[in-house]
């Protein structure tokens, strides 16, 4: 039996069966089949389509299996894992953050792969022109913490790339004053890559890059903690932060 409910949520929302496998990452054969054949998705699918069309999962699919934990919920929130940070597509990064529309958050110490970007620092600009929250927190290059992770990288430069992806950013600072930059002192677990309700998690480990350990590819659902979880400390961090002065970028 075929599933109209969903066929019809995506007519209602103007969007394709390649529109909704392309945002929750599955082929688009086997979206196909969900409508075509009825055929049920795993629960993780169930409410990555539902938050794409801006329904309520049971309006899609009977919610025969009742009420499911938090924790449930929770892993439903998790996409994919990459065991390093290299190996996830290099257009990952950039797809998540042109499909924002009201938020995108940066939370790193260093992040200058990123500010090396200029397909990323154009999106960057394209955002705020359009009224999203840009917000880029860097780590303040002369706190212990910053210091501290250089150490447990098993280097001593953490300063110096912060101080180079400052002068990458620099003339944001001018041409777009609505992006946000701030500095943090933090001790972070985490870099932090937000994109509204899509998020990438790097994980710190002790003893290596940033580059070489997992990540996390997460997207926000109804009821699931993990995602939330991330997303306040990109807020507490942001609230304790400050404004880049001409000593942080000059180191003078």
């Amino acid at each position: 039996m075929s599933n109209e409910r969903l066929r019809s949520a995506l007519l209602a929302q103007g969007k394709s069966i390649a529109d909704l496998a392309e945002a929750i990452q599955v082929n688009p054969k086997t979206v196909e089949r969900w409508i075509t054949q009825g055929k049920v998705p795993y629960r993780r699918h169930q409410y990555a389509t539902a938050s794409f069309l801006k329904v309520d999962v049971t309006t899609l699919w009977d919610d025969s299996r009742g009420v499911e934990s938090a924790a449930d919920l929770s892993k439903a929130e998790i996409v994919t894992v990459y065991p390093h940070r290299h190996l996830v597509p290099a257009n990952l990064w950039r797809d998540m953050y042109a499909r924002a529309q009201q938020r995108l958050d940066v939370l790193v110490y260093a992040g200058l792969w990123l500010s090396e970007d200029p397909a990323f620092l154009n999106i960057l600009k394209s955002k705020v022109q359009g009224n999203a929250q840009v917000r880029v927190l860097l780590g303040d290059p002369d706190c212990e913490a910053v210091r501290q992770r250089g150490i447990d990288e098993g280097h001593r430069v953490m300063d110096g790339k912060i101080r180079n992806a400052l002068m990458n950013y620099r003339p944001l600072f001018t041409s777009h004053p609505e992006i946000g930059f701030r500095l943090h002192d933090a001790t972070l677990y985490n870099s932090l890559f937000r994109a509204d309700d899509e998020m990438l998690v790097n994980t710190h480990v002790y003893g290596i890059g940033a580059y070489m350990a997992p990540v996390l590819h997460l997207r926000r659902l109804p009821g699931g903690g993990l995602f939330d979880t991330y997303a306040n400390s990109i807020e507490q961090t942001w609230g304790g932060a400050r404004q880049v002065t001409d000593h942080d970028l000059t180191g003078a």
